[in-house]
């Protein structure tokens, strides 16, 4: 059987028709998007409320809030740009603005050691293996499950001229105003103290490290002669060292925007002469209270890039540390 080839003319109607010719190629790029939504849609179809969310309730308020820094902003219709002159502002003529500054850091720097090292400590007698611990686990952590609101009412009333710790100072003929205190040493160890209570949060973060340390590290330091305090400071705390490091940035970060003095000392949460006003407070306040949107979008992105600051020093520590081990 032989075929027989078309004639020059038909080949010619084919190829002015596009028949019998090769599809083209799809672009490359395209291949390569197609190939990574058929092997991740699901994965996205999961996270995609997620995403719209911090869209809408993150990115779209940040990109807002930066816009606003740029201009003098009262929630009016109109507006007016006045280019960098709130960043100026905020570093030259803010009167207020150092000692934000001053009583955040200190507050920063000073508490999250002081909640780190009990919650950790709370944490190593919670895993203690006693017929009891469940019941002392328990205790320490009913106090995460009162709300804010209420803890700050209780404490407020404990740290009354006539609450329960001025009736204890009596007793050695001391007295203390606490958070009504004009020093900002005094009005903020008050809130250190006061951070004690809700330690039982954190320690269930440690007890979740510990559990994961595995248990034939302690069975050879045991079998090394190692001691109680040796096999704490040489298999618990480097086993535990992320989630260390896990604590101490989110904590930081955290306690940079603290704004519970709101709650501590109405309606403005500043504190006698500003003796508890940080950024948090400060942001709100000049937000929400003076209308300067503008100004406060300015004060929130200054605070932003300290916060970045201070977790990029704290990454670039722990790569000097885990280089130093190597």
């Amino acid at each position: 059987m032989h075929l027989t080839a078309s004639s020059q003319p038909e080949r010619e109607e084919q190829e002015y028709r596009g028949e019998g010719m090769p599809s083209p190629a799809a672009p490359k790029k395209y291949n390569k998007l197609q190939r990574f939504w058929r092997e991740n849609r699901e994965g996205w179809m999961f996270v995609f409320p997620l995403v719209v969310g911090l869209g809408l309730f993150t990115a779209y308020p940040m990109i807002q809030s930066l816009v606003w820094s740029f201009f003098n902003y009262t929630g009016a219709t109109y507006y007016f740009p006045v280019g960098l002159n709130n960043f100026i502002f905020i570093f030259s003529r803010d009167i207020h603005f150092w000692r934000v500054l001053g009583n955040t850091c200190y507050y920063a720097f000073v508490s999250v050691p002081i909640v780190l090292v009990s919650g950790y400590l709370l944490a190593c007698l919670a895993n203690l293996p006693y017929r009891s611990v469940g019941a002392f686990r328990v205790v320490f952590y009913l106090p995460c499950v009162i709300p804010g609101v209420v803890s700050g009412m209780l404490w407020d009333d404990m740290f009354a001229n006539n609450g329960v710790f001025n009736e204890i100072f009596a007793l050695f003929g001391a007295h203390s105003e606490f958070f009504d205190s004009a020093n900002s040493f005094v009005a903020i160890s008050s809130i250190f103290l006061m951070n004690l209570w809700s330690i039982g949060g954190g320690m269930i973060l440690w007890l979740s490290a510990f559990k994961s340390i595995p248990s034939q590290l302690y069975e050879a330091a045991k079998i090394d002669g190692a001691g109680i305090f040796a096999r704490f400071l040489h298999v618990t705390i480097p086993g535990s060292a992320p989630m260390i490091f896990f604590n101490v940035v989110t904590m930081l970060i955290g306690t940079f925007q603290y704004n519970g003095t709101l709650m501590l000392y109405p309606p403005e949460g500043t504190g006698y002469q500003d003796a508890l006003n940080m950024f948090g407070v400060y942001i709100y306040a000049e937000a929400f209270r003076r209308t300067k949107w503008g100004y406060a979008s300015a004060l929130s992105w200054v605070l932003m890039v300290l916060v970045g600051i201070v977790t990029a020093a704290l990454f670039g520590i722990r790569r000097l540390i885990a280089g130093k081990e190597e």
